[in-house]
């Protein structure tokens, strides 16, 4: 298949979440429900919402010099991938407040990677009511994740701000894959295609 025709039959699966199949055990990607936030032909972006990290909202405040005492203070952040772990993002519903740096993924669903919505969230002030903050993120180059795909390494499901935003960090894969009628628990990593 020549690059065009794949191109040609390019399936965008931005705003869905990518839930890790048995196969990925023992992988930086075990157990991971990705949301995918950018999905071209040239490549795919996203950050993994079911896995914290060791580390609190107010650590990385005091590092970056900011007021500690806001409400999300005592959250964990999520690790969101393995590229550029030093890097923040925040996935957040969509409002009329303008951040420096923001990415409308889906109606409803941003995400923002600059330092003004950190410094909202450390004080409160103007902050969005419901916000996950990973550092790091998950990404593919150009077919990677259509062959992961292929390769049964990901279940895909069209993803609802609600699971995103309300649900359980523990619940949320579980939860993702009921929505297409399946039970992780009874998944085995052989698998085939039909």
């Amino acid at each position: 298949m020549d690059k065009s025709d794949s191109q040609d039959s390019f399936i965008c699966l931005e705003h869905h979440f990518l839930i890790a199949m048995p196969g990925l055990r023992g992988t930086e990607f075990a157990d991971s429900l990705i949301y995918l936030c950018k999905h071209t032909p040239d490549g795919a972006m996203g950050l993994r919402v079911n896995h914290c990290l060791d580390v609190t909202m107010r650590e990385l405040f005091l590092h970056l010099q900011l007021p500690s005492d806001g409400a999300a203070a005592d959250r964990l952040l999520l690790a969101g991938g393995p590229v550029r772990s030093e890097w923040g993002f925040v996935l957040h519903p969509c409002s009329d407040r303008r951040w420096q740096s923001t990415l409308e993924v889906a109606p409803g669903v941003a995400l923002t990677a600059s330092r003004d919505i950190i410094e909202a969230l450390a004080t409160g002030d103007d902050a969005p009511e419901r916000s996950l903050v990973a550092l790091g993120y998950a990404g593919w180059g150009a077919g990677q994740l259509e062959e992961e795909l292929r390769d049964n390494a990901w279940l895909t499901v069209a993803a609802e701000a609600d699971l995103l935003f309300d649900v359980p960090l523990e619940d949320r894969a579980r939860l993702a894959a009921a929505q297409i009628g399946v039970d992780l628990a009874k998944l085995s990593d052989s698998v085939g295609h039909a």
